[in-house]
């Protein structure tokens, strides 16, 4: 499956979207990008003069690429529905490092087990430096 193709089935648009290209993706794993713009609506205000990235965004991040980016590579070969979608049932996230305004990030995920529509992996989200920002593990199903 082409990458081009997994993103353009992602449930998400502007500004919701944490996806900017997909480096590789196997029955195991899945490795992407994302650059954080500074014009992007969730930094007014968080923190005054001093923005940064929520938690809750930097997992979204880390769900998109590795959850759904990866789930939609294995059901590829399920006959799904069309109106399929994709809904996160579980998250453990720890938070090592701030991510600013436009900063580039990498999420990768490795498989745990994907089961009866149920996907759980788990991931971690690096700096350019390669320095770990956040690691854990998310889990999601595909619902319809």
């Amino acid at each position: 499956m082409e990458y081009q193709t997994i993103l353009a089935q992602l449930p998400y648009s502007e500004p919701f979207l944490f996806v900017d290209e997909l480096l590789s993706v196997s029955e195991e794993g899945v490795k992407g990008v994302y650059t954080f713009r500074s014009d992007a609506f969730f930094y007014e205000g968080h923190f005054k003069d001093n923005p940064v990235t929520p938690g809750v965004i930097l997992t979204e991040c880390m769900a998109q690429i590795g959850l759904v980016c990866l789930g939609i590579y294995l059901l590829e070969k399920e006959d799904l529905p069309k109106d399929a979608s994709f809904a996160l049932s579980s998250t453990e996230i720890d938070f090592y490092l701030p991510v600013f305004p436009n900063e580039k990030v990498m999420v990768i995920s490795e498989k745990i087990y994907f089961r009866f529509k149920k996907l759980k992996c788990k991931v971690k989200m690096i700096n350019s430096k390669e320095e770990l920002i956040a690691k854990g593990v998310v889990s999601g199903m595909i619902i319809h």
